[in-house]
């Protein structure tokens, strides 16, 4: 179903490194860093209207497939041994490490320990039930990272504003910061290399963008298998939706950090 293909999409993209890492973005640069999820939300209403009824419409079901008919056999397997190696070394040991040492934070499991478990429980479950597995297990995980997310979110407002509540916390941290709050950086800001201005929202983000989200195989593949161009249009809308509500759970906490 629709829902199920967003809820997944949001899964492969939202994870350990990325409630981690923007929650420090938040506190580093501010709301301006949320530019890269809403920025994404507009993206997937692209990639639905223009790039996936191709994919569909020529019946592919990874991106190397689409290379090796538009282009060649050998810049297919080019590209698929260096997808292979990005994954490997560095999205899946960012998000071992990083699941392993929020394990080891809040539960006190070895880091060792904490990224063998989640590599064998991950691996038990993906070889046993396929991608529909993967897909179920992610509508889950989206829930609880969301429900979590927004628990998070409410706890840190009402402790920066004494528990007098989130209107009150949010006031609190704009009269604190203001400047976090800036959408587009000035170059006298200290993190603007990080994220040059206007420059970057009308430049460079877009083909991270384009890229990340309509030829990334590991997200992609998500909408490919969907039953229906339909179905799988409809669930990038509901992960569009989903993602202008991301930087309210993982870069207001971040920002909310200042006031304490």
């Amino acid at each position: 179903p629709w829902w199920a293909i967003g809820a997944s999409l949001i899964a492969a993209n939202i994870s350990a490194e990325q409630f981690i890492g923007m929650s420090g973005s938040g506190y580093a640069l501010g709301l301006a860093i949320a530019s890269y999820e809403w920025m994404g939300a507009l993206t997937l209403i692209i990639v639905g209207k223009y790039f996936l009824p191709i994919f569909m419409e020529k019946g592919l079901y990874t991106i190397p497939e689409f290379v090796e008919k538009r282009f060649s056999t050998n810049l297919k397997t080019i590209l698929a041994v260096f997808w292979i190696g990005l994954y490997v070394f560095v999205n899946l040991a960012s998000v071992l490490y990083l699941g392993s040492l929020a394990l080891e934070t809040i539960m006190g499991i070895p880091l060792i320990y904490g990224v063998a478990g989640l590599a064998l429980f991950a691996a038990a479950y993906s070889l046993y039930g396929g991608l529909s597995a993967v897909a179920w297990t992610d509508v889950i995980q989206v829930v609880f990272l969301i429900l979590g997310g927004l628990v998070t979110t409410y706890l840190a407002l009402d402790t920066v504003s004494g528990g007098e509540g989130v209107m009150a916390g949010f006031k609190t941290i704009y009269e604190t910061a203001p400047d976090r709050f800036a959408m587009i950086l000035d170059k006298s800001n200290p993190e603007y290399k990080n994220l040059p201005g206007i420059g970057v929202l009308v430049g460079g983000l877009w083909v991270a963008n384009l890229y990340y989200w309509g030829f990334n195989q590991y997200i992609i593949q998500r909408t490919l298998a969907a039953k229906s161009l339909k179905e799988s249009q409809k669930g990038i809308l509901f992960a569009g939706f989903l993602k202008l509500i991301i930087p309210a759970i993982v870069v207001v906490p971040g920002i909310a950090v200042i006031s304490r």
